[in-house]
């Protein structure tokens, strides 16, 4: 089997999954889809491609399902992402006359988004505060715990204790608070995850372990002091995706609504070349959305010094990628614009 053809029916399932929520089979794809192969040879390639995991058979039907890794392998061949319709574009213009007021534009961007997606929309909001680095101290305790201290240009001073892999000696520590010092002072608390391969390049090879914890804490310190909160809008369209999750959707609810989770996820997804941000099921790292996907894009509050804050959506794994990942990311761009103005 060419992997031209295999991807080509792949995305033939996908498709078909997405917008019928069944099972495909062999005989459906050749009637629906232009392939120029025979039902028997259609159902070699899905063969294949369930051997390579990436379709499955939901309980006993004849039809075909995409995995995680399925939808993976789809989106990741998205090359070209459509522009938007004249009517989402218009929709979208509308969302100028609120700029002066950054918070209302950001609820109005998120309904919008949640609107033309059909899924839960949601933005982080930074309000940031404009506290940089002033200081950072790791002071001994016993031999394997210290207390990592930082204070900030606004007079806050916050601290947490370490425990090191091994028993560092007291020049060590302040060594290593000293390089800590020299690479973030003046750096904004908010601009996180800290530079760890700098960090730890900072100190001799012997110091690293204890730099790598310590300056996790760190960042944990920083990260606790954030003040960002999430914007969010179209939860009812998860009740009318119910079928696709397991028994309950209230897990899904309550994960969206612990804000926490929803922020830490979205710090840690990176950009792809097309500048977007994916985690399908598993990816999302959290039991609660392992159901979900979620798909975001870089937008820069004009009050973030620069940094980029996520606007995306979550919503089941059989989500139509295509027109998704295309609303979110215009709407991204076009938000930044607007700020930035």
């Amino acid at each position: 089997m060419s992997d031209t053809r295999r991807l080509q029916v792949l995305r033939a399932i996908v498709e078909d999954y997405v917008h019928t929520r069944e099972p495909v089979g062999s005989r459906a794809l050749v009637e629906r889809h232009n392939l120029e192969v025979s039902p028997a040879t259609i159902r070699n390639d899905m063969a294949q491609l369930e051997e390579d995991g990436l379709i499955a058979a939901p309980h006993t039907s004849a039809g075909r399902i995409p995995t995680d890794s399925g939808y993976r392998l789809f989106v990741d061949r998205i090359t070209e992402v459509r522009p938007l319709s004249k009517a989402e574009r218009r929709a979208m213009d509308l969302l100028a006359d609120t700029a002066d007021d950054h918070e209302a534009m950001l609820e109005q961007t998120v309904r919008l988004l949640a609107t033309l997606t059909n899924q839960v929309a949601v933005a982080q909001y930074p309000q940031q505060t404009s506290a940089k680095i002033r200081h950072v101290d790791v002071v001994p305790v016993t031999g394997t715990r210290a207390v990592v201290i930082v204070i900030l240009s606004t007079g806050k001073v916050e601290q947490r204790m370490v425990t090191l892999p091994q028993p560092a000696q007291d020049d060590s520590l302040h060594t290593i608070g000293l390089r800590l010092s020299e690479k973030l002072a003046g750096r904004s608390a908010s601009a996180l995850p800290l530079p760890a391969e700098s960090l730890m390049g900072a100190v001799e090879p012997a110091l690293r372990p204890a730099m790598a914890i310590i300056a996790n804490a760190l960042e944990g310190l920083l990260e606790s002091g954030r003040v960002d909160r999430i914007i969010m809008a179209g939860t009812a369209n998860l009740a009318k995706s119910g079928g696709d999750f397991g028994p309950s959707i209230a897990p899904i609810l309550e994960a969206l609504e612990e804000q926490v989770t929803l922020l830490r996820l979205l710090h840690e997804m990176q950009q792809d070349r097309r500048g977007l941000s994916i985690r399908i099921g598993q990816e999302t790292s959290h039991h609660s959305l392992v159901e979900t996907s979620v798909v975001a894009a870089e937008y820069v509050p004009s009050d973030a010094g620069g940094e980029g804050a996520k606007l995306g959506v979550v919503g089941p794994t059989r989500m139509d990628y295509t027109s998704t990942m295309s609303a979110v990311r215009a709407m991204a761009r076009y938000l930044s614009r607007i700020l930035s103005e």
